[in-house]
């Protein structure tokens, strides 16, 4: 008699491996997307080689994302107090003893295997190392089992740092213990909770303890300590390494006991991981891989962006010391206002080239002029500002050696007032550029007048002739 179960028309088997079917599909159709989100992401990171000095670990870490996904690597990571067994269980869980075990961490070597490969890499102070066991799997595939220091083996402040880093690397988490839950793995496991990753508790050694005790515990961790952090299904008991008494005959024919290493009790474990990676192994790899990456493009932007503001800073500041300058020294009144747009374009173009936005002369100029239009105001004030301000200065330059120098003081006042307002114009103009670059040569739905006000409300006048009054008095004094 068959197994299979028709149910109005409806043949139970093969509506099950219908739906397995399509959950391959999708996942695979997560997998391919995720891969070629990543891949133009990796791309696209135009980043200069000064921006690329300080972000040597964020680019290696969208590298490795890209490279987990191409050979299928699956992460699993082991966290936990030292003594509760985390490497005796990736021990079970890989059938042989490639993960040192022992009262105390420090493993400390590196092994290659044609089957495996474990690596170390160190997490910071002492010889505390995370290590990493590759397993190969169907075609490229892996299964990577990373064993991490004990949580009570870092000081807290290292210990969050690398149980986030880790767990935001990971596609599941093992959180081992071995009996009721202290404090210290309480609060480490809500922490690890808070990345959002698949997460198994795994209480291990339960050959330590007599059954009734054994499942006394179970329930109080169960029902009281991990009630709001995990799924009761989340929780599976083990025996990585039990130890059982064997009797042995000596020579003598007495009979002697002694503890040894039994088999390792990791079966519902090892199906609980394999249902999961069955069930949604290649979405949940893309899925936690995209989370992750976005998170470190983001950081990548956000320093890629800061190290651009600087440097913008920097043209722009210079730019409006040259302008003030140039007029500054310049009596000619139409020279006046054809060196300031000349100035203005040089740094428009300048700030183009520093955000890698292709911008010609041309294309210049009609930014400049729709910047100009909409900052109303301070453009006219400008304008106002240089041509009777240029008139009044070139009288008073003419007159210095008639009056024996008793018009080089007023001169000089004009000079700098003049430039004072050519300055703010600058000033505005380029924190007005840069933020139309920075939003990718896009004024962002609020439209140019809103920004360019935005920008105008926040400049600060006086600072910026006070960052120029002291160049420009030696600069005028000694011309």
């Amino acid at each position: 008699m068959s197994d299979s179960v028709d149910y109005e028309g409806w043949n139970v088997e093969e509506f099950d491996r219908a739906i397995l079917s399509f959950e391959e599909i999708q996942g695979e159709l997560n997998y391919k997307q995720a891969q070629d989100s990543l891949r133009g992401l990796v791309q696209r990171l135009d980043l200069s080689s000064r921006e690329k000095a300080g972000l040597e670990i964020e680019i290696e870490d969208l590298a490795a994302m890209l490279d987990k996904l191409d050979n299928s690597v699956v992460t699993i990571a082991a966290f936990g107090m030292v003594g509760r067994g985390k490497s005796s269980v990736l021990n079970a869980l890989l059938g042989q003893d490639v993960f040192e075990t022992g009262a105390l961490h420090g493993v400390t070597r590196t092994i290659d295997s044609a089957k495996w490969h474990l690596a170390t890499e160190n997490v910071g102070s002492g010889d505390k190392e995370v290590l990493r066991v590759a397993l190969p799997g169907v075609g490229n595939s892996q299964i990577q089992l990373v064993d991490t220091p004990g949580i009570d083996e870092v000081d807290g402040e290292t210990r969050e740092i690398l149980a986030r880093r880790i767990a935001k690397q990971a596609d599941l988490i093992l959180f081992i213990i071995a009996g009721d839950l202290t404090k210290v793995e309480h609060d480490a496991l809500s922490q690890l909770r808070e990345v959002g990753k698949p997460m198994l508790l795994i209480f291990n050694k339960i050959d330590q303890y007599p059954e009734a005790d054994r499942e006394l515990i179970y329930r109080k961790i169960r029902d009281e300590r991990v009630r709001e952090l995990l799924h009761p299904e989340d929780i599976v008991m083990v025996a990585a390494s039990p130890l059982v008494l064997q009797a042995q005959k000596k020579a003598d024919g007495s009979i002697i006991r002694q503890r040894r290493r039994g088999k390792a009790q990791v079966e519902d474990l090892k199906l609980k991981i394999l249902e999961i990676l069955h069930r949604e192994g290649k979405s949940l790899v893309a899925l936690n891989t995209m989370l992750y990456a976005d998170e470190v493009n983001e950081e990548v932007v956000k320093r890629k962006m800061s190290i651009r503001d600087r440097a913008a800073n920097e043209l722009i500041n210079k730019a409006v010391m040259t302008k003030a300058v140039v007029i500054a020294l310049n009596p000619v009144t139409a020279f006046d206002l054809f060196t300031g747009a000349i100035v203005d374009l040089v740094m428009i173009l300048g700030l183009s080239k520093l955000y890698g936005i292709p911008m010609t002369q041309p294309g210049a100029i009609a930014l400049l002029q729709k910047i100009a239009f909409s900052m109303g105001g301070i453009s006219v004030s400008e304008l106002l500002a240089n041509l009777g301000l240029s008139s009044l200065k070139g009288i008073l330059g003419i007159s210095v050696p008639a009056t024996v120098g008793v018009s080089l003081a007023p001169y000089i006042s004009v000079a700098i007032t003049q430039a004072g307002v050519a300055g703010v114009s600058a000033y505005a103009i380029g924190q007005i550029t840069k933020t139309y670059l920075a939003q990718g040569a896009s004024w962002g739905p609020d439209g140019p007048k809103a920004v360019v006000k935005r920008i105008l409300d926040s400049l600060d006048e006086t600072s910026i002739l006070n960052r120029i009054k002291h160049e420009l008095n030696a600069k005028l004094i000694n011309s």
